[in-house]
């Protein structure tokens, strides 16, 4: 197959290098350019590990300190191989130009799935056990992540440590010690502050946090608190979960989930939280199933929590009205003691009449 430099495989190379692959006892195939065409130059029996045979090549009878070569170099325990790109600084322009333009052709005429790995050497201080070892721990390393790529990888991590898993488990639901749901474990002391909201008649907000040596929900605090004191009551510089049972009329309470998330929490954090959001709400879901009070179906988030009164309350979940009642319905009579206006159908305009 010839390569753009015009530089082909002979039949003398391909065979020898077929006849090493077969019988899998030769270290190195050098192969050269000569005449216009890739030859087989010579070939160096495996003598001991790859990394002692590699010191054969500081011998100026493989390897010439300043003319080019490949080197097709076998594995250890396994079929594959490694070639060596050898193009001296000190070669001749001519001679590099010539050997980098013939590497596709090498490759794909010998089989490019029998090569493994590759080295681009431009010295013998290249080839050195030493200069080996280096090459690959750079190649298992891994690869640099730009801020998006690094950032969905370490998402990615954090939904790992927040379900417990150490591998994708595919469609199955993650679990906790509290039953079928999805999320991260919850300690005793949260969960039955949590349900005691179920069954209360006050306003009372429940702050949790998350432990993060053990990706676990703890309490941090169980107290009465009115709407408007809601906001001071929330951790004003880290993240959390809280649960406040609003009584937001005399005959109506219900418990509002907020996940509270201030922008100068640390950046894993913000991940974790984010991670569990809908997991906390949905184990929240279960706990509070046939309680009096019911968990809202609407969530709140914010990275402000001093913002969050009374007003943000009802305004972020459609609870309208005084703090004493719902809003008045069409047509009814309205705190003023005037009847509301009804509200009338669209009606069509006219056209422009016709002259």
């Amino acid at each position: 197959m010839s390569a753009p430099s015009g530089i082909e495989v002979t039949d003398q190379l391909r065979d020898a290098f077929s006849a090493a692959v077969e019988s899998k006892q030769t270290r190195f195939i050098k192969v050269s350019i000569e005449k216009e065409s890739l030859v087989h130059s010579a070939s160096i029996p495996i003598g001991g590990s790859l990394l002692e045979d590699l010191q054969l090549l500081a011998s100026d009878e493989i390897l010439e300190e300043n003319t080019p070569a490949y080197l097709l170099t076998k594995l250890d325990d396994s079929a594959e191989w490694l070639v060596i790109y050898y193009v001296p600084d000190t070669a001749k322009v001519r001679e590099k130009m010539l050997y980098a333009s013939s590497r596709a052709s090498l490759l794909k005429s010998l089989g490019s799935s029998t090569f493994s790995d590759s080295i681009f050497a431009t010295s013998k201080a290249d080839l050195t056990p030493d200069a080996y070892a280096a090459h690959r721990k750079h190649v298992l390393a891994p690869k640099p992540l730009s801020s998006a790529e690094q950032e969905m990888a370490d998402i990615r991590a954090a939904e790992r440590l927040a379900g417990g898993l150490s591998a994708y488990q595919g469609s199955r639901a993650r679990t906790t010690h509290i039953g079928q749901t999805v999320g991260m474990g919850w300690t005793e002391d949260v969960q039955e502050a949590v349900k005691a909201l179920g069954d209360g008649d006050e306003s009372v907000l429940v702050v949790s946090t998350i432990d993060m040596s053990s990706e676990t929900v703890v309490l941090q605090s169980s107290s009465p608190v009115s709407a408007d004191a809601l906001g001071a009551a929330l951790p004003p510089d880290t993240a959390c979960y809280a649960f406040f049972a609003w009584k937001h009329s005399p005959s109506q309470r219900e418990i509002i989930f907020i996940y509270s998330c201030p922008s100068g929490s640390p950046v894993k954090q913000r991940m974790v939280y984010a991670t569990g959001f809908n997991g906390v709400y949905m184990t929240a879901k279960t706990l509070l199933e046939g309680a009096s009070t019911p968990l809202h179906s609407r969530k709140i988030e914010t990275s402000n929590p001093g913002e969050i009164n009374e007003a943000f309350l009802r305004s972020e979940l459609d609870f309208t009205g005084s703090a004493g009642g719902s809003a008045p319905a069409s047509g009814t009579q309205t705190p003023a003691g005037g009847l509301e206006e009804q509200k009338k159908p669209f009606a069509k305009p006219r056209g422009p009449k016709r002259r």
